[in-house]
């Protein structure tokens, strides 16, 4: 496997509440939009589910990412998610299975981190 370090910038967002109990965190749908430079160049369009409370959050997501990864061009989506508790994050995410296109498919990797404009990915790429 490969590990690389894609950065990011956040260029859109928009939040919509669908929850909003008296107690308990708020319920959230985000959609976020990318650019990523470097080892990726392209974009990505991120929709995301979030858990807002007061002692920690939440979130899920399924992000598309289109343009090139080490020079190769296509597409891929990786599911990938967090937790924050007691002001200690935790991220988790993966290339979805079968989802790359193009010069990606076959891309298969585990995203270590997603956090403060840096996406570490580990991929293979079968060919």
């Amino acid at each position: 496997m490969a590990r690389i370090e894609a950065t990011f910038e956040i260029v859109d967002d928009s939040e919509e509440v669908y929850d909003q109990p008296e107690a308990g965190p708020r319920l959230t749908r985000v959609t976020i939009r990318k650019r990523y430079s470097g080892v990726i160049e392209g974009h990505g369009v991120a929709h995301v589910l979030t858990a807002q409370g007061e002692g920690g959050a939440g979130y899920v997501a399924s992000e598309r990412v289109v343009g090139s990864l080490d020079g190769r061009r296509g597409s891929f989506v990786i599911q990938h998610g967090g937790s924050m508790d007691a002001g200690t994050p935790s991220t988790f995410g993966a290339v979805v299975p079968a989802s790359g296109t193009d010069e990606l498919a076959g891309l298969r990797g585990q995203a270590s981190e997603m956090q403060a404009g840096v996406l570490t990915l580990d991929y293979s790429l079968d060919q």
